[in-house]
């Protein structure tokens, strides 16, 4: 219910009555909008209470309204707003214009950005090539949940869900380090772990603890856009490196630290996005040598690391010794396929102290009730089945997509394998511009990407990542059986 107690005063030393000081008011409200048509007003005890009057003063200003033609008396209901209003022309009625309408009468900074694939006009029936993300129909749904009202029907539950520290919650962060040393060879303590709301906190996070406008940041180039655009935002002049099949080119940015003064490398040795390639060892020892050298910041970006098909992960640079250098950012959030943010960063603790003061500025504490129930599911080991099931499913998804690409599309696509991860780097022959082909293929019933976004400070590149691990075995013919269609049309209209 509206505020009536403040939205009318009443003045008793005026000589109108009081049930026409409020009529007139209520009309008031109803020219400028606050009250709408159809809208059934308080009942005249509940609005007596409020103003402090007799209830017969308030029908009396029902009736007025009435008798005005601004309300309606509705048998058993009470008095609504009449949606035929009284104006200046009679019987009709325009609200005033919201005063958020216009837009802001004040100046704002610009954020930088990019096109990317709009899903949320997905209609029934229609498949999409997303970014590669896990299959939210095998998401560990049920014990979650389950989890999920253990907790809060614990005796002492509310012990672990109010407010914590900016860490994170402390029993998750003691089952990262187990989870973090064991699959990733780390080797750190709780004080070196801080939970975030994904991978993305956890960049944009490290990133405003080092950069000023200025600084110099080595990238990869193709690289993950919404890291490039974060360092951007933040007044950072990247420097971007070539990104081959075996990684970033680690010469270059050894180059690059010699010749400019180099604040943060960014870098994501493992199933690089977009295009899925694994950092070589001999570049991961070269890279190490740099940071050592330069005593360069790294942010590494651990993405997709826990998908691997054709052999075991390579161990991420932060397991190395890097001299302090490396912080190591991940996320569940992918892994669980749930709608939950739940990322990681690890850091030398000093670091962390810092940067707990800096996200308490945007974000108090953590969510402690997901933290503590994916910190259950690590404890019992929910989290580790979920993964062999799932690195299962998805490395029989990939073959699936590898032999229909190779025998559907052919020629017009090109792809290397990818050893884990879930998408594939699909690069389209230039006869077939994909702001086209993504067109023509929402048409048919399959909504992708154009591929722009890849190419954010760099050429276009003409490529996508087809993300496999959502789509099962059907739903992969399906969409490729589309491409392959509008592929095939394309080549016919232009006679090649």
């Amino acid at each position: 219910m509206l505020p009536y107690k403040t939205l009318i005063t009443i003045n008793r030393e005026a000589r109108q009555p009081v049930y026409q000081q409020i009529a007139n008011r209520f009309a008031s409200l109803i020219r400028e909008g606050v009250l709408k048509p159809g809208l059934l007003l308080p009942g005249s005890r509940v609005l007596a209470l409020q103003l402090g009057l007799h209830r017969k003063t308030v029908v009396a200003a029902y009736d007025e309204l009435v008798s005005q033609d601004w309300a309606t008396a509705l048998p058993r209901k009470g008095v609504m707003v009449a949606t035929n209003l009284p104006d200046i022309r009679p019987r009709s009625f325009q609200a005033p214009a919201s005063p958020y309408a216009a837009g802001p009468g004040f100046s704002f900074n610009s954020i930088p950005s990019v096109a990317t694939s709009r899903y949320d006009r997905l209609q029934s029936g229609q498949l999409i090539i997303n970014d590669g993300f896990a299959d939210m129909r095998e998401a560990p749904l049920e014990a979650w949940m389950k989890e999920s009202r253990a907790l809060v029907r614990r005796p002492r539950y509310h012990q672990r869900l109010t407010y914590g520290s900016a860490m994170g919650s402390l029993h998750l962060r003691q089952q990262l380090v187990h989870y973090l040393t064991h699959t990733r060879g780390l080797s750190l303590s709780a004080d070196n772990v801080m939970t975030t709301r994904g991978a993305q906190m956890a960049i944009y996070l490290t990133a405003a603890m080092l950069l000023e406008k200025g600084d110099y940041v080595i990238v990869g180039s193709p690289g993950y856009f919404y890291a490039d655009l974060c360092f951007e935002q933040l007044g950072a002049r990247l420097l971007r490196v070539p990104t081959d099949a075996e990684g970033i080119d680690a010469e270059e940015v050894g180059r690059l630290c010699r010749t400019h003064k180099v604040r943060m490398l960014y870098v994501i040795p493992h199933h690089h996005h977009p295009t899925t390639v694994t950092l070589s060892a001999e570049r991961r020892m070269r890279l190490l040598d740099i940071i050592r050298t330069h005593r360069l910041a790294v942010l590494e970006d651990d993405y997709d690391y826990d998908y691997h098909y054709s052999s075991a992960p390579i161990l991420p640079l932060a397991s190395g010794d890097h001299g302090g250098n490396v912080i190591y950012v991940g996320s569940f959030t992918k892994l669980l396929g749930l709608s939950i943010r739940s990322g990681f960063l690890v850091a030398p603790a000093p670091f962390l102290e810092e940067m707990a003061r800096l996200r308490k500025l945007m974000d108090l504490h953590g969510d402690n009730l997901p933290e503590e129930t994916l910190a259950a599911l690590l404890a019992d080991g929910t989290i580790d089945r979920h993964l062999k099931k799932s690195n299962k499913l998805y490395h029989e998804r990939r073959d699936q997509l590898t032999q229909l690409l190779q025998n559907r599309l052919g020629d017009k696509v090109r792809f290397t394998e990818p050893a884990g991860g879930m998408a594939t780097w699909l690069t389209f022959h230039k006869r077939y511009p994909l702001t086209q082909v993504a067109v023509k293929a929402a048409a048919m019933g399959l909504l992708m990407s154009n591929g722009e976004q890849y190419g954010h400070g760099t050429r276009p590149l003409n490529a996508i990542r087809f993300g496999f691990a959502s789509l099962n075995n059907r739903e992969l013919a399906k969409a490729v059986g589309i491409l392959e269609k509008v592929l095939t049309q394309s080549a016919q209209r232009f006679g090649k």
